[in-house]
């Protein structure tokens, strides 16, 4: 720093100005009165020039031991509050002084413990905060004013993160905005509920819908000084939740339909049974059969959903040891031997050249899974068409499967009902032409839990009008 913009500085040039004009003052005043009034006039004057360059330094040096005392604790204050304006919030003074420094000194000093204190209040309480975010499972994310980012948590910015990935544009032109282009901005399914927070400044709660997932939204102000500075958003994934829920409601409504029919057919039936509308024991006989028909075939409902609760919950009950599935395709086949020549269907089956053995399989669930597949290729074709079962070995990415293919030439399955087959009461009204009527809907997802439960895969390909193909793969290592 330049030594004439100090204060020492300031305050010695003005004490050498001041003592200056003084000696001057003294002179002009002194000298004409030495000249008229004594006989050496030259030894005075030189003795006053003397005597004033001798006060004039001994002013000079004693103003600048006095201002050294003064700055040099000055500079000690100006270096700790430079310490502190870095963080160095642990800075104290060692002035031990009585005057007005050393109040100042020890005004200093308390005011840093003051502050040391709060800014480890606020790193507490800011630590406390983040390790709250952190530990969230929800994601939040806070927007200023402007609607740009300023804070997250880890599960907020990995949200962040996939949305960034989602051309919005086509998602969704009408949303489309210049600020929404902007990196860090608020994501265009939020950007609604965004608005609507900043204009009617109370908590808003939506359910924003991105691609296959379903978010619920709660978002609030931030107030400063009774005026909005932002918003906060807690976003949470409920997709499983409103999955469930249809689950739900297409269950409740699926069972009703289901029930309905047989119970209006009994109800009516045995009606007329007490009316004694049958006028011989034959009629007798074929309404009690119907209501006999129709109790099994609510039977059969009632044990599928049993069957279906066991399994999505867990607690199916699975005794694996080593099957030979040759040998149980062969048990299958000749079970529907009987019932092909019933319905006039050429069942044929393939028998591999190899043995087919699974190391760990629940021998009677996969003939559950055979008997469902074959009985639903049954319901679903015609008489004089074929059904075919073929049986080998396959190898994918270093790992041997057996697999079996069981083959319809029934009417087929659309392409945009064929993703939705495995799901409860799929029964595919619309495509196929039932021979009989006593399915559940059930069985395509009891062989998809029961083929899931064994680490294996099962598809289908079909195609309208020529039939339908059902690939059933099982890893022969135990899992």
């Amino acid at each position: 720093m330049n030594f004439w913009r100090t204060l020492v500085g300031k305050l010695w040039v003005t004490i050498i100005c001041l003592v200056a004009v003084v000696l001057m003052t003294l002179g002009l005043f002194l000298l004409p009165y030495i000249d008229s009034n004594f006989a050496n006039s030259g030894a005075i004057k030189r003795l006053f020039l003397y005597t004033c360059m001798i006060g004039f330094s001994l002013t000079t040096f004693f103003a600048l031991f006095l201002f050294t005392k003064i700055t040099q604790p000055m500079q000690q204050v100006i270096k700790a509050a430079n310490n502190i304006r870095r963080g160095e919030y642990g800075t104290r003074l060692t002035l031990v002084n009585s005057d007005e420094i050393g109040q100042l000194a020890t005004s200093f000093n308390h005011m840093a413990e003051e502050l040391e204190a709060n800014i480890r209040s606020l790193n507490h309480e800011k630590g406390h905060l983040s390790s709250v975010l952190r530990s969230m499972s929800d994601a939040v994310i806070t927007f200023d004013i402007a609607g740009r980012i300023i804070l997250t948590n880890p599960h907020g910015q990995a949200l962040l993160e996939n949305w960034s990935d989602i051309p919005w544009e086509q998602e969704n032109e009408a949303e489309s905005s210049p600020e929404v282009d902007l990196p860090g901005s608020v994501p265009p399914p939020l950007l609604p509920l965004f608005n609507t927070t900043l204009e009617q400044g109370g908590d808003q709660r939506s359910n924003v819908h991105v691609r296959q997932g379903v978010w619920s939204v709660h978002m609030a102000p931030l107030y400063s000084e009774n005026s909005i500075r932002g918003a906060v958003a807690v976003l949470r994934d409920v997709t499983e939740e409103v999955r469930l829920e249809k689950m739900r409601r297409d269950f409740v409504a699926n069972v009703s339909h289901e029930i309905r029919t047989p119970l209006s057919m009994m109800q009516g039936y045995s009606e007329a049974l007490l009316d004694g509308m049958a006028s011989s024991p034959e009629e007798s006989s074929e309404l009690i059969q119907v209501i006999h028909d129709e109790s099994l075939r609510m039977g059969r409902l009632v044990k599928d959903l049993l069957d279906m609760a066991r399994m999505e919950a867990g607690h199916m009950d699975m005794m694996k040891v080593q099957v030979d599935l040759g040998e149980l395709l062969d048990r299958v086949y000749r079970k529907f031997t009987v019932r092909a020549k019933e319905r006039e269907i050429l069942l044929e089956f393939s028998k591999p050249d190899e043995r087919l053995l699974l190391k760990a399989a629940d021998e009677d669930k996969l003939e559950q899974v055979l008997t469902n597949l074959l009985d639903n290729a049954f319901r679903h074709t015609l008489a004089g068409k074929h059904i075919t079962i073929q049986a080998g070995t396959i190898v994918l990415e270093g790992r041997r499967y057996l697999e079996v293919e069981i083959q319809d030439e029934g009417v087929g399955i659309p392409p945009e009902d064929l993703p939705f087959i495995f799901e409860r009461f799929y029964k595919a009204d619309k495509a196929r032409v039932r021979g009989e009527s006593g399915g559940t809907g059930l069985g395509l997802a009891i062989v998809k839990n029961i083929v899931s439960s064994h680490q294996g895969h099962i598809f289908a390909a079909s195609k309208l009008g020529e039939g339908t193909v059902f690939t059933l793969r099982l890893p022969v290592e135990k899992q």
